[in-house]
């Protein structure tokens, strides 16, 4: 006996029926994407910690200058901020997810900075500026200069190595933005590449500067900045010389009748 038409399209009812009843009940979520440089034409993005975490996090750096980057330092941020010790487990990271903060709040600190910054300099040219900020950041570290060499141990460890490299790769990217560097052509990449490993090496030096305002950090800053603007002009002269030669060189070969 076959079966009616109602019997057939049961199934396909109740299978539409429980799709309906899901999408009306569960929120519609497509992938997170974010962002990894500056746009004019986009909102920023959405904040990295949420405000359980932002509320532990800058209770705990607080406790940063005397206990460093350790989970002792979290539970007190936690108890300060009137969560219980437990709340950490907020942070599966640890004491990472404190050093990420630091590093994150720092960052988008400039920003605000930047423009009494300039303005207390009068006109600069984006060199200029570059230098300024970068100084500017690596003063942000003094409260914490003391404990920053535990941090570099926590960021060095192989699972934390990928997350630490991009949040410098964002320094310097917001470093170049903030001083209005416009290229759009493969000194893009070089500019951030070099100036990440200038930041970087500036501030394992400033972990052992004893000098008065931090002074040999900031000749050290100045040299290597330097040195990458000689290489950056020598670079673009052989570049130049490369492409004259090679011109000159095809402009003969045209000339005795061979066809390029």
């Amino acid at each position: 006996m076959a079966r009616s038409r109602a019997t057939t399209r049961l199934p396909t009812i109740l299978c539409q029926t429980t799709k309906q009843q899901y999408l009306h009940q569960q929120p519609l979520r497509g992938p997170v994407l974010r962002r990894l440089y500056h746009s004019y034409d986009h909102p920023p993005p959405p904040g990295v910690f949420t405000a359980t975490e932002q509320a532990i996090l800058s209770a705990a750096y607080c406790h940063v200058p005397e206990y460093g980057f350790t989970q002792h330092a979290l539970s007190l941020g936690a108890r300060d901020a009137g969560y219980l010790d437990i709340s950490t487990n907020l942070l599966p990271e640890g004491p990472f997810s404190l050093i990420c903060y630091y590093l994150v709040t720092q960052r988008e600190a400039l920003a605000s900075r930047s423009e009494a910054i300039f303005n207390a300099q009068g006109e600069v040219q984006t060199p200029d500026k570059v230098e300024l900020l970068t100084w500017e950041r690596l003063l942000a570290n003094q409260e914490v200069n003391h404990r920053w060499q535990e941090a570099l141990a926590v960021m060095a460890q192989p699972s934390h190595v990928p997350a630490s490299l991009r949040e410098l790769g964002l320094l310097a990217d917001e470093i170049y933005y903030l001083a209005g560097d416009t290229s759009v052509d493969p000194s893009w990449y070089t500019k951030r590449g070099s100036l990440s490993m200038i930041y970087a090496s500036s501030e394992l030096f400033m972990t052992n500067d004893h000098s008065s305002g931090f002074g040999e950090t900031r000749a050290f800053l100045q040299r290597r900045l330097e040195e990458t603007v000689s290489m950056r002009k020598a670079l673009g002269s052989i570049a130049q010389w490369v492409g004259f030669t090679a011109s000159a060189g095809v402009n003969m070969l045209r000339s005795k009748g061979v066809r390029l």
